[in-house]
């Protein structure tokens, strides 16, 4: 589950098979704390996402189910792109060779959600975290940077102005 705002890994599992009950657990994990807020839930037309478990999160209230695409112009993109770079870029470069892995592609899925919401800045949020995004603690972060490449722009250029080459001297 994505906060589709920050960008910010919520909740997930590593199952070794398919259980739909799993997707209505992990938005219970992913709404926790927004007791005065009713949540959106953004879904593709995955069988997942309208099994009995998350329909009856739906019909009580606690959730608010939008279909991408359909009920909105947008997609569900976020979390597919996050999905497919968790999978090219990590998953695929580990050994994985038996789906009785499960603890080992559970660590490694863990790494990499953890790496995503607290160490990867993303360009979006111009050099902040999803973490810092959804907390709201890397306001500073931005202007640092450009403050940063502002200083190493000067920098280079003095570099460049009292370097000479042999053909110039």
């Amino acid at each position: 589950m994505i906060d589709n705002y920050s960008r910010r890994i919520l909740a997930w599992k590593v199952a070794p098979r398919f259980n739909p009950s799993i997707t209505a657990e992990l938005l219970l994990v992913a709404s926790k704390g927004l007791e005065n807020e009713i949540p959106t839930l953004l879904v593709d037309g995955g069988v997942e996402n309208y099994k009995s478990p998350v329909n009856e999160l739906i019909d009580s209230g606690r959730l608010r189910r939008i279909l991408a695409q359909t009920e909105i112009s947008y997609s569900n993109s976020l979390i597919e792109s996050w999905w497919k770079a968790l999978k090219h870029q990590w998953l695929y470069l580990n050994s994985l060779d038996t789906v009785k892995k499960v603890n080992k592609v559970n660590k490694l899925v863990s790494f990499y959600v953890s790496e995503h919401n607290s160490r990867i800045p993303h360009s979006a949020f111009k050099g902040q975290t999803p973490d810092e995004m959804y907390f709201g603690t890397g306001g500073e972060i931005p202007f640092q940077l450009e403050n940063q490449r502002a200083l190493a722009r000067q920098k280079k250029l003095e570099i460049n102005r009292a370097t000479s080459c042999q053909i110039c001297e």
